[in-house]
């Protein structure tokens, strides 16, 4: 038995999310450019003799390193749901001039994240500097996050890997 609505209010706590989203876009493009390249040349390739080593080992090595230093340039943002009231208030705040939308996605967007982002904290002007230099891949990433913390229903998610790595330690799945 879960107890009183009080018991369960006091237990109660808003779901967040992390996400990391990649602040270097120049080392995201190197990475994109070196895995294009990596493909031409493993297609085109023809050894002129057996002694001459694939052009594509030094193109994989220098996409590992483009890919350790893109991995290393991804900064978590925490996102939270910011109460029901509070989510109404800025959906109304952000109309859509089409009556078939809820809101106009083009202002809704940089307002949910600025009123969400709880790690960093940052104003709606900075969320607007911030997506000058980051791709909207990232901006999806941000928005996704902060739209499933106010409209998930999945508690708790399923894992395959999870449950096939727990299954392979003894535990239960």
């Amino acid at each position: 038995m879960p107890g009183s609505i009080e018991d369960i209010l006091k237990q109660a706590t808003p779901r967040e999310r992390t996400v990391k989203v990649c602040i270097r876009g120049d080392l995201a493009g190197r990475v994109q450019s070196l895995t294009e390249e990596l493909a031409t040349v493993s297609e085109d390739w023809e050894p002129t003799d057996l002694t001459e080593e694939h052009p594509g080992r030094r193109i994989a090595a220098d996409l590992k390193q483009a890919r350790d230093q893109a991995r290393a340039a991804e900064v978590p943002f925490t996102v939270r749901y910011i109460g029901d009231r509070a989510y109404s208030d800025l959906v109304a705040a952000h109309p859509s001039d089409d009556e078939n939308e809820l809101f106009k996605l083009e202002t809704f967007t940089p307002a949910l994240i600025a009123a969400a982002c709880a790690d960093p904290v940052m104003t709606l002007d900075q969320v607007k500097a911030l997506f000058e230099v980051i791709n909207e891949g990232e901006i999806k990433k941000l928005f996704e996050a902060a739209w499933d913390v106010h409209h998930s229903a999945d508690v708790v998610p399923f894992s395959l890997a999870a449950s096939a790595l727990l299954a392979g330690l003894g535990g239960e799945s």
